[in-house]
């Protein structure tokens, strides 16, 4: 399959989640001045498409630049679940695809396309997105995912101010990766998957570069 890139440009006017700072591109060098150009960056560790350590909302979890490199990169299962504002992924949605699909391994990174990405734009993308329920997070859980992606602002519905969700895979030693894009453009349901963090030292999470081959 041909790299898809799976990732969001960060640029100031990209939407931010409420509460979190726009992004800030700042002049420091040019070349007319200084012989090279050069920008300072101000921008939160969870913009854009990102990956949560289990830091996030685990006080003893994995930090960013403790995750293993053999985590961020191998196969990874994709569930085509279309959902509408406020809409839950639950354990029943997941047991459908096993049906078809078959079991799913444990050990698995696990990528939904709901396909609410498209509403990036609008007023609604952080408050009324799509997510998964505490049944589907509790049913990976007990299959010791390895990682779980989706084209979602967050893994929690958008008006879940209590991330439950976050906290039973953070708890788990789960990897988490949102806002993703891109993904109705992998046509099969297993695909190579390649999510590249910065090396942040006692970060809770990172911009990545999320790829699909």
């Amino acid at each position: 399959m041909k790299p898809v890139d799976l990732t969001l440009t960060i640029s100031e006017s990209i939407p931010s989640f409420p509460g979190s700072p726009k992004p800030q591109f700042i002049s420091w060098s040019n070349l007319k001045d200084d012989g090279y150009n050069l920008e300072l960056l101000f921008l939160s560790t969870h913009t854009g498409t990102h990956i949560d350590a289990p830091y996030h909302f685990t006080k003893n979890g994995l930090k960013i630049n403790e995750i293993p490199l053999d985590r961020l990169i191998g196969n990874a299962i994709l569930i085509k679940l279309k959902k509408t504002k406020n809409k839950t992924i639950t354990k029943s949605d997941i047991i459908s695809f096993e049906k078809i699909y078959g079991k799913i391994p444990n050990q698995s990174s696990v990528f939904f396309y709901t396909g609410w990405q498209k509403n990036l734009k609008n007023s609604n993308y952080f408050t009324e997105n799509p997510g998964l329920d505490i049944s589907s997070a509790k049913y990976l859980s007990s299959k010791k995912i390895n990682l779980v992606g989706i084209d979602s602002p967050s893994i929690d519905l958008g008006n879940d101010e209590s991330f439950n969700v976050h906290h039973i895979l953070s708890k788990n030693n789960i990897l988490i990766v949102e806002n993703l894009t891109n993904l109705n453009k992998i046509k099969s349901q297993e695909f190579k998957f390649t999510i590249l963090p910065l090396k942040l030292k006692n970060a809770t999470g990172s911009p990545v570069r999320a790829i699909a081959s």
